[in-house]
């Protein structure tokens, strides 16, 4: 079981580092020489030594609960949560992480992990999206007929709905 998880892809790395401490100390390696094979200090060697010897496997496994929030957070993150579910007061179309990050004073990363966390993506919110572009009932017409109506021994590609090409091939 040791060696499984020491060689394994898709556990943790840490628990992979235990593992191949007491691996390791079975082979008979002094915790000095484990610690500079591992990569880990002497005292993180002879932590999981211990636990494995009171637990064995049971002890291997990591006990830090993490911190707990501030309410501080939980209301950055109700702030985020409100914001990113209504429409930009600015007169744009959508908010971007950075634009909520912004307005709520905090980074673009916070927001994009609270949003996530949340299951949220207010880039692709569906709802009716109306253009500021002055020449948008023209652009608008534009690709419209093409698709419609596309020329002759022609191929309409379209990289972005503002910007369609056709190309006569």
């Amino acid at each position: 079981m040791l060696e499984s998880r020491a060689r394994s892809r898709s556990g943790s790395v840490a628990e992979a580092m235990r593992s191949k401490i007491v691996l390791s100390l079975a082979a008979g390696n002094s915790q000095a020489q484990t610690s500079r094979t591992v990569g880990c200090s002497v005292n993180t060697v002879r932590l999981w030594k211990e636990r494995f010897v009171g637990e064995r496997l049971g002890g291997l496994y990591g006990r830090h609960r993490g911190r707990s929030r501030s309410k501080e957070s939980v209301r950055l993150e109700a702030r985020v949560l409100r914001l990113a579910q209504r429409k930009p007061a600015d007169g744009s179309t959508h908010w971007s992480t950075r634009k909520i990050a912004a307005e709520v004073g905090t980074n673009h990363v916070r927001v994009t992990r609270i949003l996530a966390k949340a299951g949220l993506q207010p880039h692709r919110l569906r709802r009716y999206v109306s253009s500021n572009d002055p020449e948008f009932e023209e652009k608008a017409a534009d690709i419209i007929g093409l698709y419609l109506k596309p020329p002759v021994n022609a191929a309409v590609f379209c990289v972005d709905s503002e910007k369609c090409h056709s190309s006569v091939g």
